[in-house]
């Protein structure tokens, strides 16, 4: 499937312009958000060029490739809006190509049959790692002569093809690095077709570059040692050496590559987190390019029009998860909540909203989604406009930590009376007047956390009374659980649960002192 003919040469990266950029994952595991990374570039540098983008799925590793993978990578690509506009082509489904273009290079004398064995090599292996030494083949392994590849081939013997790499130093420019120099020392002849006949990701990566019209290849730079064998391969196979650029790898915040141990890495994981396509497409764009300036929230659009490969950077980045939930916010409270509702929409089903009243919903939606972070944390905000015994919550609490009248009431009242502590008997005096006061704290303490929010709801946000009295009690919660534990708990239930309730131990000391100066008597704790 050759491409279009180039329209001219772009000098800035010696190849024919209008592009074809390729994106090449290999479908054994999830999206990981390099792989995401690298094919923002390739997509940005399509657009900010003109021509296209292939996505092609590199199956050839039959024991680890998996069919439900491939559907994961296309739908995470479309999830956080990376448009292709060819494929996906299966790179299993060339085997045939891939073995001719082999054949191809041994006729022409460019590849050379190898009879060596598995355990011949791992032998020689062995003992290069005794010595401290590095195996290359072309050290302990001489080249067949024509006589004996004839004699051998004619035996029936399994034979490898192996492509030689020359004596010299190979020198290739990479659009992100600059020249790279590979020295001799360290090239060694590879495989490049099996003894099975099935050929080896250099020789199939190289050949669907060929077939595909690739010009320009961005990849990470964990494939910057294949380089040389992929050059020579374009040189052998007459086709033209496409324009190299290898990204640095990003890390964790220990500065180790990132990994699970240090926070979520594939695509999937974000969104369910509660991130928004725009912001991870926008964060990972930015973590490793500069568009110059200091802007950092960018439409699509805007960096299509800022993006070039010189501004690619060469050092490692650290992935900081706070301040993409920082660049979440901002798109969360910037886009119109009609754009938001869509990918909302799972968090409000997982908290029980899915059927929830709209216009109720997107009132409070949008009082919310200023402070939120995250998607889930929104759902979470307006879940109490809706769910009417949110505000029990903080009552029962009070009620099992505060022992409540009775052990027999509160569980834990009833073993702390067993097990912990025998119940103090406050003087008279004082349970007349924590009597007479408990209402008064009761009543301030729910005044002074409603005055506020009554005010901002019905003078600012004109929430009508009901939703107004769910706002509070979810706003809120916090302080309400802290002032029923207060009035109710201690002034009411008299809690004798002086280990775990900080008020109990007050009240237990203020007992001891006031019945000493009152001549009470207290019964021993």
């Amino acid at each position: 499937m050759p491409g279009p003919p180039g329209t001219g040469r772009d000098r800035k990266y010696n190849c024919v312009v209008p592009p074809r950029v390729r994106f090449a994952p290999s479908p054994t595991g999830y999206l990981h958000v390099g792989g995401a990374r690298t094919a923002i570039y390739n997509e940005l540098l399509r657009a900010s060029l003109g021509g296209a983008f292939v996505l092609r799925i590199e199956d050839t590793d039959r024991a680890r490739s998996d069919a439900a993978m491939t559907e994961q990578i296309k739908t995470a690509l479309a999830w956080i809006g990376v448009e292709w506009d060819e494929g996906p082509h299966l790179q299993s489904e060339r085997l045939a190509a891939h073995r001719a273009a082999a054949e191809k290079l041994l006729a022409e004398g460019k590849a050379y049959p190898s009879f060596a064995t598995q355990e011949e090599l791992e032998q020689k292996r062995r003992e290069a790692t005794a010595t401290k030494g590095a195996l290359r083949y072309r050290d302990v392994y001489e080249r067949p002569s024509p006589e004996e590849v004839e004699r051998r081939l004619a035996a029936g013997e399994p034979y490898s093809v192996r492509f030689p790499l020359g004596d010299e130093d190979l020198m290739v420019h990479d659009f992100v690095r600059g020249d790279v120099e590979f020295k001799a020392d360290v090239l060694d002849d590879f495989v490049i077709l099996r003894s099975d006949g099935t050929p080896t990701y250099h020789l199939s990566v190289v050949c669907d570059d060929v077939d595909m019209g690739i010009t320009h290849v961005i990849r990470g730079e964990d494939h910057l040692s294949n380089t040389p064998k992929h050059v020579a391969l374009f040189r052998a196979l007459g086709a033209p050496v496409p324009a190299f650029g290898h990204l640095p790898l990003i890390l964790g915040p220990d500065k180790k590559r990132l990994s699970k141990r240090t926070g979520a890495t594939s695509v999937e994981e974000f969104r369910d987190q509660g991130y928004l396509p725009q912001a991870l497409y926008n964060y990972l764009a930015l973590l490793g390019w500069s568009p110059g300036g200091d802007r950092e929230i960018m439409s699509r659009g805007e960096m299509v029009e800022l993006f070039t490969a010189e501004r690619l950077g060469a050092s490692a980045s650290v992935f900081d998860h706070d301040k993409l939930a920082w660049m979440n916010a901002q798109y969360m409270s910037g886009l119109p909540l009609a754009e938001l509702l869509p990918h909302l929409e799972p968090f409000l089903a997982a908290v029980g909203l899915a059927d929830a009243e709209r216009e109720r919903l997107h009132r409070a939606l949008e009082v919310h989604r200023t402070r939120a972070k995250t998607l889930a944390e929104l759902a979470g905000y307006v879940v109490p406009y809706f769910v009417i015994g949110i505000f029990v919550l903080p009552l029962l609490a009070a009620l099992f930590f505060g022992r409540v009248f009775c052990g027999g009431v509160c569980p834990l009242g009833a073993i702390q009376e067993v097990v912990l502590v025998k119940p103090v008997t406050v003087p008279p005096r004082l349970d007349r007047a924590l009597g007479a006061c408990k209402w008064v704290y009761l009543a301030a303490a729910v005044g002074l956390a409603a005055a506020p929010v009554a005010y901002r709801d019905f003078v600012i946000c004109r929430f009508d009374p009901f939703v107004s009295f769910f706002r509070f009690t979810g706003t809120f919660s916090m302080l309400l659980f802290g002032g029923l534990l207060l009035t109710v708990g201690l002034f009411v239930g008299r809690p004798y649960c002086r280990y775990l309730c900080p008020y109990g131990a007050l009240l237990a000391l203020m007992s001891r002192v006031l019945g000493r100066i009152g001549g009470g008597k207290e019964a021993d704790a």
